[in-house]
């Protein structure tokens, strides 16, 4: 009992304390408004920016409403515009974000915005061509001191540079430069072929072509009349032969159309055999399908007379096609060792450059030789005379008899050595009768060999 009376006691005093309290601010302010109605508000305030999320009922009535209207049994939906929304236009597309601000259906965020389009340069306006500006008698303040116009200095200036200027002499003073104005293009603009055609430029061409017609026309005329009056009366059947041996040109492989008059060449000659029936071996060359060629001899081993096809690799080697591998060899080369030169952008200076390389390299292996045949000898060596010289007949008169011996003229002697006979070098007597020297080519003193073998 005590516990409730002191529970009792206490919501009584915190009732008066709440009561006192409201009390003395509501003499203060405004009567207060509750701390839930206000979150509640605020939700609701949120609630009305953001699109509420749609019930199962209602999800199902619009995709109902999307194929009707797809298959054509309810109109379409309509923009701000009046103009009907395609309903086959993916949802992507047609939906407008959340913070574009639209009320409805529209597709107004996919189309340019007029306020970013007002910076755009139009499709007629380009850089002013072939006009002059202003043309003064004077020489002003600020316009360039060659040729007195005004918008460059002379830094900048096009013309030629006069031995006297125009600020001193104001003589033949130049128009103004143009103000051109300042191009904002978007990005089909930057990539328009056709920005800034004049199409009165191509009036020329057209008036040249016209001219050209009319003068083949003339001639024409011309010999048509001095044909009838050649051949007389006679009609021109050209287009009726034609017609009549049209078929009779009619071949193999080829086709005729008279009435247009072409002739239609098939590319497949029958009597030409496939590359992949060649060899049907399939170790044998590859044949590619895809870019039908056969690189490789499908008939190695054989002679070159036996067959008529090698391979589409002997193309590689003929013609200048070893010359421009080593002039390109060549230009790589000499890159490398700091000469500025290209195959491609400079091929006469790139061939100069190799004639004068191979001249030069032929005189320094000729120097080479000459000093090694002046210090060494042997020139005689290489001065010998050709192969049919050295098999042909002589003067030398020998006879022979049935048996082979020499009957008339000296028998030609026959070669013992290689080396040369009865020659000693270095103070010797014979070959290899000294046989206490140990060093090869030694110098022999004679007295030292004759006190030791007496």
């Amino acid at each position: 009992m005590n516990w409730l009376i002191i529970s009792v006691s206490f919501e009584e005093s915190n009732g008066e304390i709440a009561n006192t309290a409201a009390t003395n601010t509501s003499k203060m302010s405004t009567p207060s408004v509750p701390l839930s109605s206000i979150l509640r508000s605020k939700h609701e305030e949120a609630e009305g920016d953001e699109p509420k999320k749609k019930t199962r009922e209602e999800w199902k009535k619009a995709k109902e409403l999307e194929e009707a209207r797809k298959a054509g049994t309810v109109p379409a939906a309509v923009d701000e515009e009046g103009k009907d929304i395609n309903p086959h236009i993916p949802q992507y597309i047609s939906t407008a974000p959340w913070y574009f601000g639209s009320q409805g259906p529209t597709l107004k965020h996919q189309r340019p915005q007029p306020e970013k389009q007002s910076d755009i340069t139009h499709l007629n306006e380009h850089y002013i061509r072939g006009q002059q500006g202003e043309l003064s008698t004077r020489y002003r303040k600020g316009a360039c001191e060659n040729c007195g116009g005004m918008g460059h200095k002379k830094k900048e200036c096009m013309e030629r540079p006069r031995k006297v200027g125009a600020k001193y002499n104001a003589l033949n003073i130049a128009p103004d430069d143009m103000s051109l104005p300042t191009l904002k293009l978007d990005f089909d603009g930057k990539r328009d072929r056709w920005n800034g055609f004049d199409p009165q430029e191509y009036a020329a061409v057209v008036e040249e072509h016209k001219k050209v017609e009319d003068y083949k026309r003339q001639i024409k005329a011309k010999k048509l009349k001095d044909g009838e009056e050649m051949n007389g009366d006679e009609p021109d059947d050209d287009d009726e032969d034609e017609d009549k041996y049209a078929e009779s040109v009619d071949m193999p492989g080829t086709k005729v159309d008279s009435k247009q008059r072409i002739t239609v060449r098939n590319l497949r000659i029958r009597e030409d055999t496939a590359k992949y029936l060649r060899n049907l071996d399939p170790n044998s060359a590859y044949y590619d399908p895809k870019t039908r060629s056969m690189r490789d001899n499908p008939y190695k081993g054989r002679k070159e007379d036996e067959y008529d096809f090698a391979g589409e690799n002997f193309v590689r080697f003929t013609g200048d096609t070893v010359t421009q591998a080593k002039a390109q060899l060549f230009a790589w080369d000499a890159y490398e060792k700091g000469v500025d030169v290209s195959l491609q952008a400079e091929p006469t200076k790139l061939e100069l450059l190799q004639k004068q390389f191979v001249e030069k390299k032929d005189e320094f292996k000729k120097k080479v030789s000459d000093d090694l045949l002046e210090k060494y000898g042997g020139k005689e060596h290489l001065d010998t005379p050709p192969v049919e010289l050295l098999l042909a007949q002589t003067e030398n008169y020998v006879e022979y008899s049935r048996h082979g011996k020499v009957i008339k003229g000296a028998e030609k002697q026959t070669v013992r050595s290689k080396y040369d006979e009865d020659v000693y070098h270095g103070n010797h007597s014979s070959g290899k009768l000294v046989k206490q020297l140990t060093v090869e080519h030694h110098y022999l003193v004679w007295q030292q060999y004759s006190q030791k073998v007496m």
